[in-house]
């Protein structure tokens, strides 16, 4: 490890990083270079039937969805060759060594987790938490990981989240924002079972299975549609969490929104509240009221930052949260939301910087706070 690197990864400012703190990244987006990476970590049987069905010839990832957009890949990001955040020597210098984080999520958007089969899906998300064990974390020790899991069977879902957790690397579950049904359903529970047993938060990232339309009344034309449409899709996650009664069940539970964009919440929380005074006779197990709820459970990353660019605005949005806990600090590397490393709105200053930056994150992944802890004792 580099000198700057091992400053970063001991908690401090490294050497001509932008920040006073060296920052927690919560989402950074490697993405798996194609399938045959994968087959060394298939088990034979799985390996023959992919290659036989021609599975392997096949793109299933899904970090850079669509691939012309202009926010796929911010331009100097972009590599020679392969999918954006294939390179790790890249992912190193521009996402890690420019920014000086001390740890980086990384979120492994794949096709794998969407599988119509439960057992190919499973089988995928298994050789693709290996790959990323051995091919990311292993080879930085800034690096942790989302646990991906196949998404419409929670049994097999358990016994993926069992296996990773015995590497203390994996620090979150991975879910998409629109799947099969709202996330707060009791088919899930044993998946926040699991996830608060092992200390990992939920993760729901922007994406979709496309089991259903993006908006509730149909299929739109135009990405456009599909990418605003995902903040409704958000809404409708955090409603069933707050309702399902999710969040009862699991007091200790953090769902992270990865990508929601934050300027929604206010809103929803005022309207949740008002509503819920008037029909909580329907759910007497939120005894709560919803935005009490939301501000201890959620928590969001911060880009793509959505706020109006009037620092005034964006002030006004942060006092709207009432809660300087709700942010993480996060590159959404390498997809193209600021220039340079100006990932940290004006509005963010000081104290709150400080939280946004680290301080949050340490608070709601308990194994990154264990592991820096150890690092801090460490001689």
């Amino acid at each position: 490890m580099t000198g700057d690197n091992a400053a970063a990864a001991a908690g401090v400012r490294a050497a001509g990083a932008p920040f006073a703190v060296a920052p927690i990244d919560c989402d950074i987006h490697p993405a798996v270079p194609g399938i045959r990476a994968l087959l060394p970590y298939f088990d034979e049987l799985w390996r023959e039937m992919i290659v036989l069905r021609g599975i392997d010839k096949l793109a299933l990832s899904l970090t850079s969805y669509p691939t012309g957009a202009p926010a796929t890949v911010r331009p100097d990001w972009r590599p020679a060759s392969g999918l954006p955040g294939s390179d790790l020597g890249l992912l190193q210098r521009q996402a890690l060594d420019a920014f000086g984080s001390q740890f980086a999520i990384c979120n492994v958007l794949h096709g794998g987790q969407l599988l119509h089969s439960e057992d190919m899906a499973a089988a995928f998300c298994s050789a693709i938490n290996q790959w990323i064990a051995r091919e990311l974390l292993d080879r930085d020790p800034r690096l942790r990981a989302s646990i991906l899991i196949p998404l419409e069977s929670p049994g097999m879902a358990v016994e993926e989240i069992e296996r990773c957790s015995a590497d203390p690397r994996f620090v979150q579950v991975l879910f998409y924002a629109m799947g099969e049904m709202p996330l707060g359903r009791r088919r899930f529970w044993p998946i926040y079972e699991a996830a608060v047993k092992h200390g990992l938060p939920i993760g729901v990232h922007a994406g979709s299975g496309y089991r259903h339309p993006p908006t509730t009344i149909g299929w739109p034309s135009y990405f456009m549609e599909d990418y605003i449409a995902q903040s409704a899709a958000f809404e409708t996650q955090l409603l069933s969490f707050v309702t399902e009664g999710a969040f009862a069940k699991f007091p200790e539970l953090k769902v992270v929104f990865i990508e929601s964009g934050f300027t929604w919440l206010p809103a929803f929380m005022w309207r949740a509240n008002k509503t819920w005074r008037g029909v909580r006779a329907e759910v007497p197990w939120v005894k709560e009221a919803p935005p009490d709820l939301v501000r201890h459970h959620l928590r969001l990353t911060l880009q793509p930052v959505d706020p109006p660019a009037d620092p005034k605005a964006f002030e006004r949005v942060l006092d709207q949260l009432g809660s300087e806990d709700m942010l993480l600090f996060s590159t959404d590397y390498p997809h193209g939301h600021f220039e340079g490393t100006d990932a940290l709105p004006e509005a963010l200053a000081g104290s709150v910087a400080e939280k946004v930056l680290a301080g949050n994150a340490l608070a709601t992944y308990p194994r990154l706070r264990q592991q820096q802890s150890v690092r801090e004792i460490a001689p």
